[in-house]
């Protein structure tokens, strides 16, 4: 995610919330935020930039790990996002911190350096990735969509839970090892579905979902122009958004990729466009959906990505 589409961070009230605590030498937390363990309590205290790393960091850790998701509401835009300047209270006793990286959660890497927490370990799934931009300078950065990355973020949080809790390293591989028999029956999934669909058009609003689509197989039609304005948050150019209007019509496309977080009055236009012309709709977000773990929400997808194609 690039320029002013980035997730926000507002670092004036970041430098207040850590002056106001080393003055006051306690913290007020908000609600929403879990308190910083004590060495009593023996947990790991991991900080995630979005709820699905988080999750991820709860299956493997189990109860040995207490985890801080700054961005977890499930209707919150997170192009639009700035943190709450509460957080840096807990990174000042973090010991984990997994963040997206690619420019995506850029807030992640400001509240850490403001935090001053030099102890911590980071996790950066794009670093882990190895994806680079493309040939047009740009990056998909939405890399929790690709199940190989995550499977790379997984032996990651493994090996660092490990090496702050020694004593807890079997009980991580062991949940570790859990979790990636998991993932490799979504990515059987993905296989399934290019098995039987390999080479179909698909267009998308964003470039959200565009691993997980093309590791099943699929072809982006989708006019560059428009998915990347939408990503940018900036208007569409006309031609951009008929274009992709025409593509909905054509024929050439049997589903549309709907991001629900970053609604507007161009990708309602086209969601129109799709409904009209009987294209499937297949509607993606960000962040984990309420009641749902990153495998569940996987695996929800895959399953309507196939009976869209169906």
């Amino acid at each position: 995610m690039r320029g002013s589409h980035g997730i926000g961070v507002a670092t004036v009230g970041v430098a207040a919330a850590l002056a106001l605590s080393a003055c006051s030498g306690s913290d007020a937390p908000s609600e929403s935020i879990v308190p910083a363990s004590s060495p009593a309590e023996q947990q790991v205290t991991v900080v995630a930039s979005t709820n699905v790393y988080g999750d991820i960091a709860k299956q493997i850790g189990g109860d040995k790990v207490r985890v801080i998701s700054i961005l977890s509401d499930p209707t919150q835009d997170p192009h639009s996002y700035e943190v709450n300047q509460t957080y840096p209270v807990e990174l000042l006793r973090a010991d984990i911190m997994i963040e997206n990286g690619g420019e995506y959660d850029d807030f992640a890497d400001a509240i850490l350096k403001a935090a001053g927490n030099e102890s911590i370990a980071v996790i950066n799934a794009v670093e882990l990735s190895g994806k680079r931009a493309a040939s047009d300078g740009e990056l998909n950065e939405h890399v929790w969509y690709d199940i190989r990355t995550v499977q790379k973020v997984a032996d990651a949080i493994a090996r660092d839970l490990s090496a702050v809790f020694a004593a807890n390293a079997a009980l991580f591989r062991v949940n570790a090892a859990v979790f990636q028999q998991k993932l490799a029956g979504l990515r059987a999934e993905e296989e399934k579905i290019k098995a039987a669909h390999d080479g179909v058009g698909v267009a998308l609003t964003e470039a959200v979902p565009l691993y997980l689509l093309e590791a099943s197989g699929l072809v982006n039609k989708t006019p560059r122009e428009f998915s990347e304005a939408i990503e940018e948050g900036i208007d569409v150019p006309a031609a951009a958004l008929n274009e992709t209007l025409a593509l909905l019509r054509s024929g050439d496309v049997k589903v549309l990729a709907y991001n629900e977080q970053t609604a507007g009055p161009e990708t309602e236009k086209v969601l129109a466009e799709a409904r009209a012309n009987k294209v499937a709709v297949l509607p993606v977000t960000e962040t984990l959906p309420e009641g749902q773990d990153y495998i569940s929400w996987m695996a929800s997808t895959l399953q309507a990505l196939s009976a869209a194609l169906d």
